[in-house]
């Protein structure tokens, strides 16, 4: 079992940046796949960006990519999402996911695919 908590979302102006924290509890988040996803109003959550167990490889949403980074720091159990350049449809409230992963370099891009999830962190882009 793994507690996940959100922090570092807020509201920004568009083409501000935010840097989103999760830090999980319960076991080392070493050994888990990451995830962040987020979901606006009226709208299914969607993937955003994935880490495998060893920070080896990352995968972001065409809609974030070249703007959202996705990193792991496993000495501290703690994922980050930095975010670049954001705009209005960026809005939304993300959220951070785990799940245990028998791989090193697989990640996870479905929120089926998921055991764990975070309460949530609203980011609000202002235009």
């Amino acid at each position: 079992q793994v507690q996940l908590v959100e922090s570092g979302g807020g509201l920004v102006q568009a083409g501000g940046s935010l840097r989103l924290s999760c830090a999980a509890s319960g076991r080392t988040v070493s050994i888990y796949g990451m995830g962040w996803f987020r979901q606006a109003p009226g709208k299914e959550r969607e993937f955003v960006a994935a880490i495998s167990r060893s920070g080896g490889n990352t995968y972001s949403a065409d809609s974030v990519k070249g703007r959202f980074t996705i990193s792991r720091d496993n000495a501290k159990n703690t994922v980050y999402l930095q975010m670049n350049s954001l705009n209005p449809e960026d809005t939304a409230v993300y959220y951070c996911a785990a799940r245990q992963s028998v791989s090193g370099s697989i990640y996870y891009t479905l929120v089926d695919e998921y055991w764990y999830w975070g309460q949530g962190t609203q980011v609000t882009v202002s235009s």
